[in-house]
């Protein structure tokens, strides 16, 4: 992909994203569904995309760590030395968020959240200014698709944007690491 379908697909995709509508895009691990964070209404278009039951929660993509606080009360200080030092994607969930539509938090208050490591996603996250949903690309239920080829036509159908850039990837990709942050500063690792 030259530079400039590069660029015409990042701002395709803001278009989509700043009219509420849905992308399917490569993240720093597997394809995701994503939209704006903070609308209501797109985050009930990806559930019913995914055919996934609401009290299931969404994780959110940042472009970096100071950014988080935007989103959660109180950031626990070990968060910082966790990004930093664990190499794989990596989110973690905090407690107390803020600034999002119920449909995001989860029920006991907490939000995942990941400073994403993808160039395309970190540019088109400042770009966009706001967090972006990220869910897997499959409907509820269904094996996550490792590449974009394993992308079902049921999804590539239900989305208002696809993105161009990766696509032709083959490289296997897995999902995050998840760690769940308690206030004190104490963690679990849920998944590795």
């Amino acid at each position: 992909m030259n530079d400039t379908d590069y660029h015409d697909d990042l701002l395709k995709a803001l278009e989509v994203l700043r009219s509420g509508g849905s992308i399917l895009y490569p993240t720093d691990t597997i394809w995701g569904l994503g939209c704006d964070a903070t609308n209501t209404k797109a985050v009930d278009n990806i559930y019913r995309i995914k055919q996934r039951i609401e009290s299931k929660s969404l994780i959110i993509l940042v472009s970096d760590f100071e950014h988080i606080s935007n989103w959660v009360e109180e950031i626990p200080e070990v968060a910082a030395d966790l990004i930093r030092l664990i190499e794989n994607p990596l989110t973690i969930i905090y407690s107390n968020a803020k600034n999002l539509p119920e449909n995001v938090i989860a029920s006991d208050g907490t939000i995942g959240i990941r400073v994403v490591k993808e160039p395309f996603c970190i540019e088109l996250i400042r770009l966009f200014g706001k967090p972006i949903i990220s869910t897997s690309a499959n409907i509820s239920g269904e094996p996550a698709p490792v590449t974009f080829s394993h992308i079902s036509n049921q999804i590539l159908g239900s989305v208002d944007y696809i993105v161009k850039y990766k696509q032709q990837l083959l490289t296997q990709s897995k999902a995050s690491t998840i760690i769940r942050l308690m206030e004190t500063g104490e963690y679990v690792i849920l998944r590795q």
